[in-house]
């Protein structure tokens, strides 16, 4: 038990919430807090972080699972608002050591995309191992 308290009170995203950075809190909920990432993927990378001290996506229960995708759809339609040359998103959770998560605290990556931020977006989340992003689509018969 002493342990879990001692990496509560380190965690970065538990300190946001706990000292309250309002400035940098851009919507709440019951369940989560939105803000925009600190190392921007592209211009307004949001994140939207677990109000639980939860380490991964499936420590999460099925109602917050279902806040986390309303506030989803609601930062999609935010991000557009306040800049017209979104175009797509990805959605990403980096969710265990191995996979890249380097804060042990459940966040959601939204990241903006706009046509021509790179050369060829084919693929996707498919470059978290850079090798794996491009392919070459079988024929179907």
């Amino acid at each position: 038990m002493v342990l879990n308290i001692m990496i509560k009170n380190e965690c970065l995203f538990c300190k946001i919430q706990e000292e309250n950075y309002s400035k940098e809190i851009i919507f709440q909920s019951d369940y989560f807090y939105v803000t925009r990432d600190s190392y921007p993927v592209t211009k307004l990378h949001t994140l939207i972080i677990s109000n639980r001290h939860v380490p991964t996506f499936f420590d999460l229960d099925d109602v917050e699972v279902l806040d986390l995708s309303n506030i989803l759809k609601k930062q999609k339609i935010d991000i557009r608002n306040l800049d017209d040359t979104v175009t797509a998103f990805n959605i990403g959770i980096n969710d265990g050591k191995d996979a890249g998560q380097s804060i042990n605290h459940l966040h959601v990556h939204l990241i903006p995309r706009r046509v021509g931020d790179i050369d060829n977006p084919q693929g996707g989340v498919r470059g978290v191992i850079p090798n794996k992003q491009k392919y070459i689509r079988r024929k179907t018969s």
